[in-house]
């Protein structure tokens, strides 16, 4: 009889005030503990690598930087590489140089994404202390494919920003302070894993994005071109990754456009310039449509079925 699959696959995101946190998560975690952990914080592009080395000198268990194309072991910690979403792909890690998502590369809600459509109800997300939204879309993925969702308390967050729009985003499984977040990851590695829900259909997209992988390559790796076009040259292959990957970096930047309006909306209300706040809300609607109809071109274009812009049914 096959074992039952645990609550095993640890995805933890951070930003302003995570290292902290991290460093104490990461002594509470025991060499017993059988869960594979991932961590991607908002690092630099030409970061040195000091997360890893901090994380590596406070915990037991062994620490890398993901790698791509590598196997996943339990009882392991990896730390995204800089410039460089991490990912979790058919069982194993792969590097995604996919757009910046979040205005920053690596971003949290790629991985927590793709966890969530490779492992579904084995994945528990953990967001963080850090600021704007980071993490919640993600988040939200994890739980809809039947995973577990785990905020950091905001009032126990240096930057509450983060763990309010996740909170906000998701009907959340546990709030909890950073002291206990150690012992928390042990009782949930422990705990069977329920089962797992369809993915959304637009999760496939997000992944393919995250990863960079070009419209053309997909289109020719699903036969999908030959039924459309007769003639098919190594230039038009050209052609169709250029058109993609402006697509999809104009997609990301609309919806950084999205939050931040939003912000500024929030900020406005707050210090009673209502009128403000009104024309930000507007903006975002528009950008949000645009973001939209931006996202459908690909969805489109790969086959998947399209996603319904906000209110629409």
């Amino acid at each position: 009889m096959q074992a039952r699959a645990k609550k095993d696959i640890v995805v933890i995101g951070g930003s302003s005030g995570s290292v902290a946190v991290l460093e104490m998560l990461m002594a509470d975690l025991g060499t017993d503990l059988t869960a594979s952990i991932f961590v991607s914080t908002h690092i630099p592009a030409r970061s040195p690598g000091l997360l890893l080395d901090i994380l590596a000198r406070c915990c037991k268990l062994p620490v890398s930087r993901a790698i791509d194309g590598a196997a996943i072991e339990k009882g392991h910690v990896y730390v995204a590489a800089p410039n460089c979403h991490l990912l979790l792909i058919d069982k194993r890690i792969r590097l995604g140089m996919g757009p910046r998502e979040n205005m920053v590369r690596p971003s949290i809600d790629p991985m927590f994404r793709s966890a969530a459509l490779c492992f579904g109800s084995q994945v528990v997300g953990i967001v963080l202390t850090g600021m704007l939204s980071d993490g919640a879309a993600g988040l939200h993925a994890i739980k809809a494919c039947g995973g577990t969702a785990i905020v950091q308390h905001p009032i126990d967050a240096d930057v509450d920003e983060m763990p309010l729009a996740a909170l906000r985003a998701v009907d959340v499984d546990h709030i909890s302070a950073a002291r206990d977040l150690g012992g928390l990851i042990h009782r949930m590695a422990a705990t069977p894993a329920g089962p797992s829900l369809p993915p959304p259909a637009h999760l496939h997209l997000e992944v393919e994005i995250a990863l960079g992988r070009t419209l053309g390559s997909a289109m020719l790796s699903s036969g999908a071109v030959s039924g459309r076009v007769p003639f098919f040259e190594d230039e038009d292959v050209s052609s169709f990754g250029k058109i993609d990957e402006a697509i999809r970096i104009a997609m990301r930047v609309m919806e950084e456009r999205v939050t931040l309006v939003e912000s500024l909306a929030k900020d406005a209300r707050d210090t009673g310039r209502n009128a403000v706040a009104d024309l930000y809300d507007g903006r975002a609607v528009e950008y949000r449509r645009h973001a939209m109809t931006l996202r459908n071109a690909a969805v489109n274009a790969l086959g998947v079925a399209p996603v319904p812009c906000q209110g629409e049914t």
